[in-house]
C-alpha cells in the first residue's frame, strides 16, 4: 500500500455543482524521483534552480505518474465493473478511441486512434470500459504492437465473446523527432479472435465500419 499520500484539488475553490477533481500521488516517491530529475537537469547543461525551472522536477515527477498510471489499474476489473446479461449477437464496434502512451524504447509519445469490436455472446460490457481498457493498458511504458494484442486478450478473456478486433493506428514521436524523422508516417497494427479470424465477411464489415463516416 502506498504510504503518505499527497492528495490535491485541482479545481480553483469550492465547485458550485459538486463536483470536485482530487489528484493523489505517493510523496514519497515524487520526491525521490524529482531529485533525479533535478540531476537530469544538471547533465543536460541546466540549471535546475534557476526561476523557469524551479518548480520542473516535481512537475515532471508527477506528470510521468500519470502517463503511467495504467500499472496501477486491472483492466479485467473494469470490463466485469460493468458486465451485464444480453443476448445480442452483433458487432458492437467502439471506434476513433483517442490513445496516448509512451514507447518504451525512447520514452517519446505515440498516439493516435483504437478501433474495438466484439461480438457478444451472452454478456456485453458498458461502452465506456473498452475506452478505459484502452486508456488502462495506453497508460504504460509501451509498444504498439503489444498494446494491441492486450486489450484484445484482455476483452476475449474476460468478456468471452465469439470474437474480438482491435485495429490502432498511431504517430510516433520517436520516428518524427529524432532518428529518421518522418513526419507523415502512420503505423498501424490488428489483432483478432475468433469469428473475426474464421469469417473473412465478418473482418470486412469490422474493416469497413470503422473506415465509415457513419456519424
Amino acid at each position: 500500500m502506498a504510504k503518505n499520500i499527497e492528495t490535491v484539488n485541482s479545481g480553483c475553490g469550492a465547485s458550485t455543482n459538486g463536483y470536485n477533481k482530487i489528484e493523489s500521488w505517493n510523496a514519497e516517491n515524487i520526491k525521490e524521483l524529482s531529485a533525479i530529475y533535478y540531476q537530469v537537469l544538471k547533465l543536460l547543461g541546466e540549471d535546475p534552480d534557476r526561476e523557469g525551472l524551479k518548480g520542473t522536477p516535481v512537475r515532471v515527477a508527477k506528470a510521468m505518474h500519470y502517463l503511467t498510471m495504467g500499472y496501477n489499474q486491472n483492466p479485467c476489473e473494469i470490463i466485469n465493473s460493468a458486465k451485464f446479461r444480453e443476448e445480442y449477437k452483433q458487432m458492437v464496434i467502439v471506434k476513433d478511441i483517442d490513445l496516448y502512451s509512451l514507447c518504451e524504447h525512447h520514452m517519446l509519445p505515440f498516439f493516435g486512434k483504437a478501433h474495438v469490436a466484439y461480438i457478444p455472446n451472452g454478456y456485453i460490457t458498458g461502452l465506456s470500459k473498452i475506452a478505459r481498457v484502452v486508456e488502462a493498458y495506453s497508460r504504460r511504458l509501451q509498444v504498439q504492437e503489444r498494446l494491441t494484442t492486450q486489450i484484445r486478450n484482455c476483452l476475449q478473456e474476460c468478456l468471452n465473446p465469439m470474437g474480438v478486433a482491435v485495429v490502432i493506428e498511431a504517430q510516433h514521436m520517436c520516428m518524427q523527432i529524432r532518428g529518421v524523422q518522418k513526419q507523415n508516417s502512420v503505423t498501424t497494427t490488428s489483432a483478432f479472435t475468433g469469428i473475426f479470424l474464421d469469417q473473412l465477411n465478418t473482418r470486412e464489415e469490422f474493416v469497413h465500419l470503422i473506415g465509415s463516416k457513419l456519424h
